[in-house]
């Protein structure tokens, strides 16, 4: 089954964007995908479960 996906528009710094570039291609990933890894990886960090992440996503799913 696809996932639904979701939209992020935002502004960066060029040379922050190319920072990411880089990253994205040492991992073969596309940009998206690693911006996408980073954000999970850091939140893990931080102290936030995957299990709250797929559980935030899946009431907000249900609300729409």
């Amino acid at each position: 089954m696809a996932t639904k996906t979701t939209t992020v528009t935002f502004r960066m710094n060029p040379a922050v964007k190319e920072i990411l570039r880089i990253a994205a291609d040492k991992e073969r990933r596309s940009v998206a995908n690693m911006i996408e890894v980073m954000i999970v990886e850091y939140s893990r960090r931080i102290g936030i479960k995957e299990k709250v992440i797929l559980s935030t996503r899946n009431l907000r799913q249900k609300t729409k």
